[in-house]
């Protein structure tokens, strides 16, 4: 049994001023693989790790919980183990693939990797050299792995159930914002898993009274134009699927939703400095998750015998005003 948290923001207007409210609720979760108690097993050999993530290394938010999961299992870096860390910027293009490319000659015996886009890709380019997913929205949806019990192949590693999330950020949503009928979403059309998502939000709204409208975007440069779209449409506020791409692009999109005056709805933590609401598992808690899986492969097991890990935060049950605001941790004018 562990523990990830789950943070949520919710935000009202008071006049032309922005209120908003976070709350840290603790979830229980149970986790399908062996519990995190296995010490890494020195062999006297560098082990050399690849990992992977879009932005670049001065605003990735994950690679210290990943490094310090790696400690806690004692692999330490110099001493046994290397590591080759990549960025690949706002595309998950050509520059993603050179960079798997460069790794697979590297000889990195394990690529950590985070985003549906960029491990699709890394499978297309090595299917031998074992891939960890430190976090995946939805890795079956997507056809990234044949089973969660038994992913197959080459990959395995920790998810998140990203169309349940979506579907509860949109009751929320309509919870904070009754008058809220249009929602623009933003998407990033690489991704395999935002098209089920899509399909499973669009239910979601349904008995909510709400229409979707997708807004897609592969970098930054394409973030005005579409938040421009999205206001002359109008919206009335805008959902931001969970990407690893638009993590490294929170602080562009946090402005244009700002200078539109959209509210804007998040999932990713690390999304919610601009954002009226956001409700996600705990990706940097995932990151450190994903060093276990990295510990069992260098010891021996096979990524298509482990069971991917997927959080299931238990249900908020949250009431709006007067209840819900007591019980905020955080208020910021």
């Amino acid at each position: 049994m562990t523990i990830f948290r789950v943070r949520t923001a919710l935000y009202s207007r008071r006049g032309d001023r922005l209120r908003t409210v976070a709350i840290h609720l603790l979830a229980l979760v149970t986790l399908s693989t062996a519990s995190f108690d296995a010490q890494a097993q020195s062999t006297g050999s560098i082990r050399r790790i690849g990992y992977v993530r879009s932005g670049s290394a001065d605003i990735d938010p994950y690679r210290i919980s990943f490094v310090r999961g790696m400690r806690e299992l004692g692999y330490f870096e110099g001493r046994n183990v290397a590591y080759e860390f990549r960025y690949y910027g706002d595309h998950a293009g050509a520059t993603l693939s050179g960079i798997i490319n460069d790794l697979v000659h590297a000889k990195a015996e394990i690529i950590v990797i985070g985003g549906s886009a960029a491990i699709r890709s890394a499978q297309g380019i090595t299917r031998t050299i074992p891939i960890v997913m430190s976090a995946a929205a939805d890795p079956l949806a997507s056809g990234l792995i044949e089973s969660l019990a038994r992913p197959g192949g080459n990959t395995t590693g920790v998810a998140f159930m990203s169309a349940e999330l979506t579907a509860k950020r949109l009751e929320l949503l309509k919870e904070i914002l009754p008058e809220t009928t249009r929602v623009g979403v933003l998407r990033n059309p690489d991704n395999p898993a935002h098209l089920p998502i899509m399909t499973s939000a669009e239910l979601a709204t349904v008995p909510l009274g709400l229409t979707l409208r997708s807004f897609d975007v592969r970098g930054s440069d394409q973030l005005e134009s579409n938040f421009a779209e999205m206001k002359s449409w109008p919206a009335d506020a805008v959902v931001v699927l969970d990407d690893a791409v638009f993590i490294s692009q929170r602080a562009a999109i946090a402005a244009q939703a700002k200078s539109k005056r959209l509210a804007l709805i998040c999932g990713i933590r690390e999304l919610i400095e601009g954002c009226l609401l956001s409700y996600a598992a705990n990706i940097g808690d995932m990151y450190f998750r994903s060093a276990s899986y990295v510990d069992r492969i260098l010891n021996g097991a096979e990524p298509a015998d482990l069971p991917v890990e997927q959080p299931a935060a238990k249900a908020l049950g949250l009431t709006i005003p007067p209840s819900l605001l007591q019980r905020g941790d955080q208020v910021i004018e």
